[in-house]
């Protein structure tokens, strides 16, 4: 009989009742034991959605993120938290990592943060030193077995695996090979294991997801090493791989001495290729539903793959999600304003859950089974290829009609600098920030009455220009040289423009997490995209109209767009990015014509769609550069473009940001302690840059000194002339306190250099 399981389910809960939570402890609203109250009670509901699976995970929960959690669950906390050396690691020092700040303990730097393979997860960064003790210095995990176990669930614990959690730390201090911590790593591990055989546990999920990269030979050893230590633990180890093909790590998989191995049959290897490599004695696990987008699972076709698995492998054929769960919505039926037709082509996590279910109902007791789900099933798939709104032909022509130099500005930056700088006349160091100002509750219920109808246009408009003029006159005050309109009417980056571009669906509860309480709500791609009307002019046009001071035109740009959206599957990546360029091609020429000489178009994203493997990434590259500035290369000379980037690991593909050829990037730094910034000491980036010198994802106020300190590194690898100063991100997490506190220093902090550099040439 084939056995149904999931790799993880969804932590903030149906209605992101962790999040708020979190948010209530953070600010001294509630204690550590209200908080505890919802986690427990948002684990409970996780695992009722997954009654019926053969197994659930445990651990997969986390107050913030799952990397960290290891890292405690290790010892691993850096010295300037003043961790003691022989006590568990407290919530609060826990949130500090993450935070900067907690209700208890001093005030300092959070750890690094940066993307999750190529999703828009973010993970805080393990730091190591050369001396690093390992110990067990948490008790969550375990405590989750035992609080699942009494509530009669048949658990399978998931673990991030020991090669992988090195592989993604950091070398802090004098540098040394990492590699020389695995002996002392892994006997941690032994006891970790050790302690959940104790518990009863027969089987532990052990994510290693580095085994989808290109690993050098010395990771291979390790992992060969780290298993034929670990398998003599007294459980059965589920080694779990995801979010692309095995490929040349295959061969070196299958050669483990691990009870069973968990493959993604969505983005990897080819299930012949699997089965060709794999014992057909152990456990081979299937992740046939895919965990990373919202639509509905073609069951008859999944079948079809299964069956020969299970005529191979019998009882050792597991059924799962292609991947945790965590990056899809917790249930469709709480959407109640989605139309007939598109909600019957989707599942979140609680509906992928019961296809997993479906799917091994079919393979142990045959088709006659799970008749009525597939013919519903098969009537999805005909709706969705016979639908009349997905196509649109004139954006299919307008995409064919691309022709070569389209994507290309009218001259070469040098040549544009010159004429930006006569337009602009900004001074050295030009100071601004990367879009959004604070969120406030005003703001929120303003947008909600509109959309909820009980607010009419006129008073909704009023409003937002309200907000608008406050951000305004808030940089005014404090003197910045380029000011944003704050985005008020702003949901989130892409949300806004999924609401106003067609071809994209809303939902009201399809929340996934991105970090810690930060959650988002992907758009679906549906159908092709285009532009129906203006989408930012009126807002940037008002607030220029407030201000002498250039106001930058704010855009999401096409691969974030297409990133942080869930998109179609029928489709190719590059046609839709080419197609949601094109719409912003038409919004740039908008907004140059309404007068705006600086215009932004973020790229956070912009690395996340790269393939994993090296091979491909060139011509995913290729097609991601040409988006970008097919929507930007419509513009003047004169009129500057600006994009934005953060958290991910950029500098192995700065020459390719280089040829996205925007006037000026602002990139997140501040974290890495302008560390990103060592990669133009041997790549000459030929444009201007804007490196991050404070933390937006932090409560913390950073001084004066700090900043001047930041900005005096990046001087060391970049032309001074060259350099802007801001914030890592936008701010619209902060509060107005802490955003005016620190802009203001930041601004202290450039007219100080200003100052000295001006007295230097004298």
């Amino acid at each position: 009989m084939a056995l149904s399981h999931n790799l993880g389910f969804p932590r903030i809960g149906t209605r992101r009742q962790l999040k708020f939570a979190l948010e209530s402890y953070w600010k001294g609203q509630s204690d550590a034991g209200e908080l505890d109250i919802i986690a427990r009670q948002t684990r409970k509901a996780a695992r009722q959605y997954q009654q019926g699976l053969d197994l659930q995970p445990v651990g997969d929960f986390s107050f913030y993120d799952h990397v960290l959690d290891t890292s405690a669950l290790l010892g691993v906390i850096p010295a300037r938290f003043n961790q003691p050396a022989d006590e568990p690691v407290s919530l609060d020092t826990y949130f500090r990592v993450a935070r900067g700040r907690a209700p208890t303990g001093e005030d300092t730097f959070a750890s690094e943060m940066t993307k999750w393979f190529d999703t828009n997860y973010h993970y805080l960064v393990p730091e190591i030193t050369a001396d690093q003790a390992f110990r067990l210095a948490s008790t969550k995990l375990f405590d989750e077995v035992q609080e699942a176990r009494e509530q009669g669930i048949a658990v399978k614990p998931v673990l991030l695996g020991p090669v992988t959690w090195l592989y993604l730390a950091k070398v802090k201090g004098e540098e040394f090979d990492r590699l020389t911590l695995l002996p002392r790593l892994l006997d941690a591990y032994r006891q970790i294991l050790a302690t959940l055989a104790t518990q009863g546990v027969e089987w532990l999920q052990i994510d290693e997801p580095l085994l989808v990269l290109d690993l050098a030979p010395e990771w291979q050893r390790a992992v060969t090493q780290a298993y034929a230590e670990l398998a003599q633990a007294p459980l059965k180890l589920l080694l779990t791989t995801y979010f692309a093909p095995l490929a040349d790590n295959l061969a070196l998989v299958s050669r483990l001495p691990v009870a069973g191995l968990h493959v993604d049959a969505v983005l990897g290897d080819s299930l012949d290729t699997i089965a060709a490599a794999w014992p057909r004695d152990k456990v081979l696990s299937v992740g046939i539903v895919n965990g990373r987008n919202i639509w509905a699972n073609d069951l008859r076709a999944s079948l079809n793959k299964l069956k020969p698995l299970a005529e191979r492998y019998g009882d050792k054929l597991w059924i799962a999600p292609s991947c945790s769960l965590l990056h899809s919505p917790v249930d469709l039926d709480s959407e109640d304003q989605l139309d007939q037709e598109l909600t019957s082509w989707l599942a979140f996590a609680a509906q992928k859950v019961q296809e997993v279910i479906i799917l091994t109902r079919g393979i142990n007791q045959g088709e006659t089974a799970i008749a009525a789900e597939l013919a519903a099933s098969d009537a999805r798939v005909a709706s969705r290829q016979t639908s009349r709104r997905i196509h649109n032909e004139a954006v299919k022509a307008r995409v064919a009609a691309i022709k070569a130099g389209d994507d290309r500005r009218g001259a070469p930056y040098a040549e544009r600098a010159r004429a930006q700088a006569a337009r602009l006349r900004l001074p050295l160091f030009p100071t601004t920030t990367i879009g959004s100002f604070p969120q406030t509750a005003e703001i929120r219920a303003l947008r909600g009455d509109h959309k909820a109808g009980s607010l009419d246009e006129q008073a909704y408009e009023e409003g937002i220009q309200q907000h608008i003029r406050q951000a305004i006159d808030e940089q005014q005050a404090l003197g910045l040289d380029v000011f944003v309109h704050g985005e008020a009417e702003r949901n989130d980056m892409v949300e806004y423009f999924g609401e106003l571009l067609e071809g994209f669906a809303l939902t009201r509860f399809g929340w996934v997490q991105s970090y810690g309480s930060r959650c988002v709500k992907p758009p679906i791609i549906f159908g092709d995209v285009w532009r129906a009307k203006p989408m930012t002019v009126s807002w940037t046009r008002y607030a220029q109209s407030l201000t002498d001071k250039p106001v930058k035109g704010m855009l999401t740009g096409p691969v974030t767009i297409l990133s942080w959206s869930f998109p179609r599957e029928d489709e190719s990546d590059l046609n839709s990015a080419y197609q949601i360029a094109l719409a912003l091609r038409d919004e740039v020429a908008d907004l140059e014509a309404a007068g705006v000489g600086i215009i932004q178009i973020d790229e956070p994203a912009f690395r996340e769609l790269m393939p994993l493997r090296k091979a491909p990434q060139a011509a995913y590259l290729a097609w991601a550069e040409k988006a970008f500035r097919l929507s930007a290369s419509v513009v003047a000379n004169t009129t500057q473009i600006h994009t934005h980037m953060c958290y991910s690991e950029f500098n192995e593909i700065i020459e390719s940001i280089a040829r996205l050829d925007a006037d000026v990037i602002t990139i997140e730094t501040s974290r890495s302690d302008m560390e990103l910034l060592d990669v133009f000491r041997d790549f000459a980036y030929p444009n201007e840059i804007g490196p991050g010198v404070y933390d937006i994802h932090s409560p913390r106020i950073p001084s004066v000194p700090e900043m001047v300190k930041l900005i005096e590194k990046a001087v060391e690898r970049l032309p001074k002339e060259r350099i802007w100063v801001n914030p890592d991100c936008g701010l619209k997490t902060r509060n107005w306190e802490e955003t005016r506190a620190a802009l203001a220093n930041m601004v202290v902090a450039t007219r100080e250099l200003r100052a000295a550099y001006a007295k230097a040439q004298v």
